[in-house]
């Protein structure tokens, strides 16, 4: 009884090896391409304790985006409100804020390059 499931490990951990072969390589991430322009200068916001992981108008402020700097961004973090937009900025009103290097920034201060 014994020796019959040394006998089953032992095939079973054979297979082992060749289904891991078997199943493709994992592909490496690409890296973020996406580029983006500041319209104008524009306040990079950081979300603040109380505001959850969204940024608002009221949030704290990083640094600033110089009107034509250029900056990569891949993801975005959106705000729903019920009452309306969630920011005014630039020019424009909406809920989607791009998420770049030290903050978030309102899409609608962003053109894409």
């Amino acid at each position: 009884m014994i020796a019959a499931a040394t006998a089953a490990a032992l095939a079973a951990s054979a297979l082992l090896p060749a289904a891991a072969e078997a199943a493709p390589a994992a592909t490496p991430a690409k890296a973020c391409a996406t580029k983006w322009k500041a319209k104008k200068r524009v306040a990079v916001r950081r979300p603040g304790p109380n505001d959850g992981p969204v940024a608002t108008m009221r949030s704290p402020i990083h640094h600033h985006l110089r009107k034509g700097q250029v900056v990569r961004s891949c993801v975005v973090a959106v705000d729903r409100t019920v009452s309306g937009p969630a920011y005014r900025a630039c020019g424009g009103e909406g809920h989607v804020w791009r998420i770049v290097p030290g903050g978030q920034v309102p899409q609608s201060c962003l053109k894409r390059l």
